[in-house]
């Protein structure tokens, strides 16, 4: 399996971060399909403004990049938000911007390593959440194996090509992580 590491985005990784996340890219029907997607017009914008913030040091994101960790080549991206600030609720989510690094456990790797950093340097967290869509069976099984719980499902909430699916929420609570994980 490939090594992974979490790490932030630099500078240098700008045209291969443009070249995956172009409109055309296969991820994008299983990643919030039911949400309007960027242009590729936004995007070039998007990576100007990256552009410019990487090069004035004023770059800050809660996201962290996943690459191959022998050539520090692009494969994904692990995210975070709150919930609910009040509660202590974050939300979490990861996507495999290449394809090519689909189907090789390297999700479950990446997000594993996600939730424990979470864990690890936000001592307020008492949950972390997932939300995805009953049509993504490959995010749906990841949770489950990752050991969070479906907590909620929201029955025909998320229309994509035409057809209804369901919204459905996984969550984890800090002891129930640290005890699966000792």
């Amino acid at each position: 399996m490939t090594k992974i590491i979490l790490r932030p985005l630099i500078l240098s990784d700008l045209e291969s971060y443009y070249d995956l996340n172009k409109p055309s890219r296969k991820f994008h029907e299983f990643n919030g399909p039911y949400f309007e997607h960027e242009t590729e017009e936004e995007l070039l914008q998007r990576i100007e403004v990256l552009r410019n913030d990487l090069t004035a040091g004023t770059y800050k994101s809660h996201n962290l990049i996943i690459a191959n960790a022998d050539t520090n080549e692009l494969i994904g991206q692990v995210t975070w938000h709150w919930k609910s600030k009040e509660t202590n609720w974050m939300e979490i989510g990861i996507v495999i911007f290449n394809e090519d690094y689909w189907h090789q456990g390297i999700g479950f790797t990446a997000l594993k390593m996600w939730i424990d950093k979470l864990f690890a340097e936000h001592d307020e967290i008492v949950r972390i959440g997932l939300t995805t869509w009953s049509g993504n069976k490959a995010m749906v099984k990841l949770a489950e194996k990752l050991g969070l719980k479906l907590e909620a499902r929201y029955r025909k909430a998320r229309i994509v090509a035409g057809t209804y699916y369901d919204s459905v929420s996984y969550g984890i609570l800090r002891e129930e992580w640290e005890a699966m994980n000792q």
